[in-house]
């Protein structure tokens, strides 16, 4: 009901003459005459603070008065124990009064103080210290606050009123005894009272009507006096102490996950997300993102293959003290596409670190490669966050990133008119073949028929000889264990298998070479599948290949920035940023994203491309 600063001065009546100003609240439960009671030792018993003979409560919320003579700004709070609706924000609400408080009187008229009010304001106490404190001391700078906010909670007053019971303390002689023993009952109860700054008792024995306020008026004014650990402030830094910690402390709490031990669980406090693998919940305070301060929690998390949360960080990184997440990749940043794709079919996929480059190759060596998680990486399963994209950076978009490079591959070369295995196969074989191979370039015609090879024409070397033969000339298959080859029949030309095979070369010996041109024969083949799935239609192969964030085409009805409705004469593509499908005029611009794992500059759309910063 109150727009601002301004406003909640003008409500008040306090004006703006710059004298500083305490605040005053009241708690105890439903009935027990807590407006009553502010109404007759503040306001000389006119009805500031509506009072109703009604059994239903007539204070919803929270309350405000003025006090001219003290100075005091009065805050009026809805009782305890009532049966309201939303009773869990209703309590985090009194903290946030308590929070902006100096004197906070709890009001109740029982006969003998109950264990609800010890457990209250010692529930009060412990979330004060473990929420309210950190928040209070950064609220000045965040909100612009010129006078700094106490980190000491206020001064409590037990205000008991009884008809036929002696108060406490009442048969002692000993001045102060009642509130050595009402600090005894919080300390029997297992209750801690360290957040206030005093808890004082007043009691008052009322035999025949009216109630006697003279003590508990008389304290107030003490306190209000009292200067040593709070000192009064302006009226408008109340308004924003307040309204700066219900923005802080706001949203809905689910009944279901609250303890029924605490009066003030960390529930009402804390964030309320919950980790989607293990379910833990955030331990920050709520809306804690608005200060770029990301969740977290304690305790290990559990892998679950569906949310893909275990992750490879950088071991040498780590042992120097930083946390540098590493994924696998097709290809590192630094490769061009067609050199990446040529790579990734040779030696495997790769993890790049962002310090130390590249670490491992998955197929690096033909045999004895050891899994990165016992050399280079360790790993750790991550929390799952809801609205988390921390882990979508993998390898699961590594079937596109191929067909991506393919496509960029095939496009190249096509302008020589030659097919894309034929050039990449050549490249790969001359860079990784066996000392006695003869080079592809130097490879005009065949060794056997000496019939020239025509452009796209594929030349075969005979694993004995080394020679580069067609297709027909090299028909015939038979172990090569001389050479290195092993027991298993490979390659020959038609002469070599005549005469039986070289044996001229040690075979205990196997040379380098040839390890490499082992692992050329699964590139080759990779190869062959890769263009072969090019020859298919590419809306069969996208399905295949689709990254699971990428919106899957069947869903696509039109363009997500331009709403033009997509036909057969109007390609859908993938933003490889936000994975929404665009038309062609709404992704005419490429960027890389590296938090995708696309490190060269590929399809986005224009509203990703217009972005500021790394996408």
């Amino acid at each position: 009901k109150v727009r601002d600063d301004e406003h909640f001065l003008e409500k008040l009546g306090c004006g703006t003459s710059g004298s500083g100003v305490k605040v005053l609240s009241v708690f105890g439960n439903t009935g027990d005459g807590k407006s009553h009671t502010l109404n007759h030792v503040l306001f000389h018993g006119e009805e500031v603070f509506a009072t109703s003979p009604s059994p239903t409560s007539c204070t919803v919320g929270v309350w405000a008065g003025y006090d001219p003579h003290l100075k005091l700004v009065v805050l009026d709070t809805e009782g305890l124990l009532g049966a309201s609706t939303q009773q869990n924000r209703r309590m985090r609400l009194l903290l946030k009064v308590l929070a902006v408080s100096d004197v906070a009187v709890y009001r109740t008229r029982a006969e003998r103080l109950h264990n609800d009010m010890f457990q209250f304001l010692g529930s009060a106490s412990a979330a004060y210290l473990r929420h309210f404190t950190p928040e209070l001391r950064a609220l000045s700078s965040r909100c612009g606050l010129d006078v700094p906010l106490s980190s000491l909670g206020p001064a409590v007053i037990v205000f008991q009123e009884t008809s036929r019971t002696q108060l406490l303390g009442q048969d002692s002689s000993p001045p102060g005894q009642a509130d050595t023993l009402l600090q005894k009952r919080f300390h029997d109860l297992g209750q801690s009272t360290e957040a206030f700054s005093s808890v004082q008792y007043v009691g008052t024995q009322t035999i025949v009507p009216p109630t006697d306020y003279s003590k508990l008026l008389q304290t107030v004014q003490q306190q209000v006096k009292n200067t040593a650990t709070r000192a009064p402030r302006q009226p408008a830094v109340v308004f924003s102490a307040l309204q700066a910690l219900s923005e802080r402390f706001c949203g809905d709490i689910c009944d279901d996950k609250i303890s029924v031990y605490s009066f003030f669980p960390d529930e009402y406090f804390t964030c309320p997300s919950v980790c989607l693998s293990c379910n833990i919940r955030c331990k920050n305070g709520m809306n804690h993102q608005k200060d770029g301060v990301p969740h977290r929690a304690d305790g290990l998390c559990q892998y679950i293959h569906q949310y893909n949360n275990k992750v490879l960080i950088c071991k040498r990184c780590y042992e120097g003290g930083r946390e540098m997440i590493v994924v696998p990749k097709t290809s590192a940043s630094t490769d061009s596409p067609w050199l990446g794709l040529a790579k990734y079919a040779w030696a495997g996929y790769v993890l790049e670190c962002a310090s130390c480059g590249i670490i491992y190759r998955s197929r690096q060596y033909w045999m004895g490669n050891q899994d990165p998680e016992s050399t280079v990486v360790r790993t750790e399963v991550k929390h799952v966050w809801p609205g988390s994209e921390l882990f979508q950076a993998d390898h699961q978009n590594a079937a596109q990133r191929v067909l991506d490079g393919m496509n960029y591959v095939y496009q190249s070369v096509s302008e020589y008119s030659t097919g894309p295995t034929k050039v990449v196969t050549a490249w790969l074989t001359d860079k990784v073949a066996p000392p006695y191979w003869r080079p592809n370039t130097e490879i005009t015609e065949c060794h056997g028929c000496r019939k020239p090879f025509e452009e796209a024409e594929r030349k075969h070397h005979c694993r004995s000889c080394g020679e580069g033969f067609c297709q027909p000339c090299s028909t015939r298959t038979m172990p090569v264990p001389e050479r290195g080859w092993g027991g298993a029949p490979v390659r020959v030309c038609d002469a070599c298998y005549r005469q039986g095979g070289a044996d001229h070369c040690n075979p205990k010996s196997e040379p380098q070479g040839l390890i490499a041109r082992k692992v050329t024969e699964v590139a080759q083949s990779t190869l062959d599948m890769v263009t072969t799935a090019v020859d298919y239609p590419l809306c069969f192969v996208k399905g295949m290949a689709r990254p699971d964030y990428w919106v899957p085409d069947h869903e696509i009805t039109q363009c997500h920035q331009c709403n033009k409705v997509f036909t057969p004469s109007i390609p859908k593509h993938h933003c490889r940023a936000c994975g929404q499908g665009v038309c062609g005029s709404c992704s005419t611009q490429s960027r890389p994203v590296p938090s995708r794992g696309w490190d060269h500059p590929v399809r986005v759309c224009n509203d990703c491309a217009a972005r500021k910063g790394c996408l």
